[in-house]
């Protein structure tokens, strides 16, 4: 049998298997993004049954295969049930997980993506923010933490962080008023939309969620990031069209 291995992580995704299986996947600090085979868990005295459903953050003993790992045992720290009676804060979870499954990479230190997912959800659960403040920061960030954040501290033709006025959505990045002329697809921002992206892009994780924004500048970022995400992804997230329907 193969040697046992404890990853620390999030599950964010769970289908059934055969009559009594699941196939869980799990965002990692150790592995990144894994997929596990959980035996016999959907049986009702299954230690494994509430450990293998969506949100359960925790230690999870798994055996690896060549293609995947098995589930052994799990010690789960948090398991967000309170999520399932905030709505629709729960539909907004299942699209941050949707968005950490379609980053997350096996192989790769996703320390930081799984660390950000922790305090979302729980900026959710704990109703600090305006949901949909919440639901663009973490877009961005993730978008960051991906390493593909638009460029917005610097003026992309001069370096200028000054007076900094028109996003290019084409260059990723943004332009000063003075060379504002020379982008072909000039999108005007406020001052104090470009500071928000800044903030959201740069700020230590532990003060990601602690300001605010008025009603007229998240209206203009979420115009914003949805421009931005319907050009750098690849497809639509079903759990986004849910939720959606729900607001």
């Amino acid at each position: 049998m193969s040697e046992e291995v404890q990853v620390t992580g999030m599950v964010l995704s769970v289908m059934p298997i055969g009559e009594y299986d699941k196939r869980v996947v799990l965002l990692t600090r150790e592995r990144g993004k894994i997929t596990a085979f959980a035996r016999g868990a959907r049986r009702l005295k299954s230690p494994l049954m509430a450990a293998t459903t969506p949100f359960a953050f925790g230690t999870f003993e798994v055996y690896e295969g060549r293609n995947s790992y098995t589930m052994k045992s799990a010690r789960i720290r948090e398991y967000f049930q309170d999520l399932t009676g905030i709505q629709p804060g729960i539909y907004y979870g299942f699209y941050f997980l949707e968005l950490a499954d379609y980053f997350g990479q096996e192989g790769n230190d996703e320390t930081q993506m799984l660390n950000l997912l922790y305090v979302s959800v729980n900026a959710i659960r704990k109703g600090i923010l305006n949901l949909r403040l919440i639901r663009r920061i973490y877009e961005l960030r993730i978008m960051t933490v991906n390493g593909e954040y638009p460029q917005v501290f610097s003026c992309q033709e001069c370096g200028s962080s000054e007076h900094l006025k028109v996003f290019s959505l084409r260059d990723s990045a943004i332009y000063c008023e003075n060379c504002a002329g020379e982008v072909k697809d000039p999108w005007p921002l406020r001052a104090a939309t470009i500071v928000a992206c800044q903030y959201i892009i740069s700020a230590p994780l532990e003060r990601l969620y602690a300001f605010s924004v008025t009603e007229e500048i998240l209206e203009e970022l979420e115009r914003l990031m949805n421009a931005y995400l319907n050009r750098y992804l690849d497809r639509k997230m079903k759990s986004l069209e849910i939720l959606e329907a729900m607001i």
